[in-house]
């Protein structure tokens, strides 16, 4: 808590619980999903955690998380304040019909499970997380090799921040000039007796508007000359903080580490375009794989080679390092990118509700994280997991996943590619 919302103190007790509750759970599924391939523990007490597990995150995600995030909200409309319990149980009886009417157009589960079964709640849960990791996917398959290959940095000189920096401060002087000329005003009308005098009501707003005091200034001309030099400053201070950011990336490209994240980039692009490719095709063939990829990797490297290799013995260990990997990468991924979003948008007010919503994303992710890591396991690792997430139509959350990570990535490069295209343009303008 401390680490990932230190400007903003998150006095709530129940919500620091909830949060750190989420995320221990979300980790534990993790774990033993490595408890699998490790065959750590007996396979019985495995079963048990993995069902007290799901079990758990799903009453927080489901039934704490919503309800306290209408309590929140609702503890911040004063009109609402007497009635906030009960607003707040409309509230999640509201997030209660949506979340359950999202079952309805998606080939999910099986019809014969219960309304109240686990496996309608994981369904559910499974879609929305999914469409969440896909969006995610797509937006960081495209915006990786874009941020970091300096291909696609703008040339810029410490001559055109200089230039920048002077027209801000013109504006700059202007504003303070015209904000004067409205002061000795004022001031003057003020001396004039004018202020005091001033008639009021409807009729008297508009004899002011029509009529002017000889020598006096046209007061409301310069507060919207005001406003429109505020404006422009707005945007060359946005701007020439830009100018300076993208002056530091090219001088950290020059660097031996900025060289290995150029690298990176290049290499990210090629696993971008492999990855929309491989989408669309399973999409157009509604094909899904059948083999996790580690086995298939290695028969195919085997056949091609021909030499003698204990594929069962192999596939389990690389399978242990990739799914670790991925762990990983997923925990520190999301992590560093709701932090970003937590101090984009939080405030001392809504510190409480964002950090809920967080937690209710963080959830849904690694939920759906479990689906779609299963397919990365050997058949005989998988077991266990079929059996506690129940009869799902695993195949169509990832036909679901391929869908959304082609729209996210295709969307991806249009608005970067507008947007690269459009920075210069914006800065000969300005």
């Amino acid at each position: 808590m401390r680490k990932l919302f230190k400007d903003y103190e998150v006095r709530q007790y129940v919500v620091q619980v909830i949060f750190s509750v989420t995320f221990a759970f979300s980790c534990t599924m993790f774990e033993l999903i490595i408890f699998e391939i490790l065959g750590v523990l007996n396979s019985s007490s495995r079963y048990f955690h993995w069902k007290l597990n799901l079990c758990v995150i799903l009453l927080i995600l489901i039934f704490m998380v919503p309800f306290y995030i209408g309590y929140f909200v609702v503890s911040n409309i004063r009109l609402l304040h007497r009635q906030k319990l009960l607003f707040a149980c409309v509230v999640w009886l509201t997030f209660m019909y949506f979340f359950w009417k999202l079952g309805d157009p998606f080939p999910i589960l099986s019809p014969k499970h219960g309304i109240l079964s686990i496996e309608q709640l994981i369904s559910r849960v499974g879609v929305i997380g999914v469409t969440l990791m896909a969006l995610l996917s797509g937006f960081g398959a495209v915006n990786c090799p874009y941020t970091y290959m300096s291909y696609f940095l703008r040339n810029v000189t410490d001559a055109d921040i200089l230039a920048l920096e002077r027209r801000l401060l013109q504006t700059m002087d202007m504003i303070v000039s015209k904000k004067k000329r409205i002061a000795v005003a004022h001031r003057t009308m003020f001396q004039r007796g004018e202020v005091h005098n001033r008639p009021t009501g409807f009729w008297g707003m508009i004899k002011s508007v029509t009529t002017s005091v000889p020598g006096s200034e046209n007061l409301s001309l310069i507060q919207q000359e005001v406003d429109a030099l505020e404006e422009l400053s707005r945007q060359l201070f946005l701007e020439t903080a830009d100018l300076h950011a993208t002056k530091e990336r090219i001088e950290y490209s020059k660097t031996f580490q900025g060289k290995y994240f150029n690298f990176l980039g290049y290499f990210f692009s090629i696993y971008c375009v492999w990855k929309i490719f491989m989408a669309t095709i399973n999409i157009v063939f509604d094909r899904v794989g059948k083999t996790d990829p580690v086995t298939r990797g290695i028969e195919i490297t085997v056949n091609y080679l021909g030499i003698q290799f204990d594929v069962k013995f192999w596939s389990q260990h690389i399978s242990f390092i990739l799914v670790g990997i991925i762990i990983v990468t997923s925990i520190r991924g999301l992590l560093i990118t709701l932090t970003k979003f937590f101090y984009a948008i939080s405030s001392s007010k809504s510190s409480n509700v964002i950090v809920l919503l967080l937690a209710q994303i963080m959830g849904m992710y690694f939920v759906s994280s479990v689906l779609l890591i299963r397919m990365s396991m050997p058949p005989e690792y998988r077991t266990i997991i079929t059996e506690v997430l129940g009869e799902l139509q695993f195949n169509f959350y990832h036909r679901w996943f391929d869908v959304i990570f082609l729209v996210s990535a295709l969307s991806s490069i249009l608005f970067l590619y507008l947007a690269h295209k459009q920075a210069p343009e914006k800065h000969m303008a300005l």
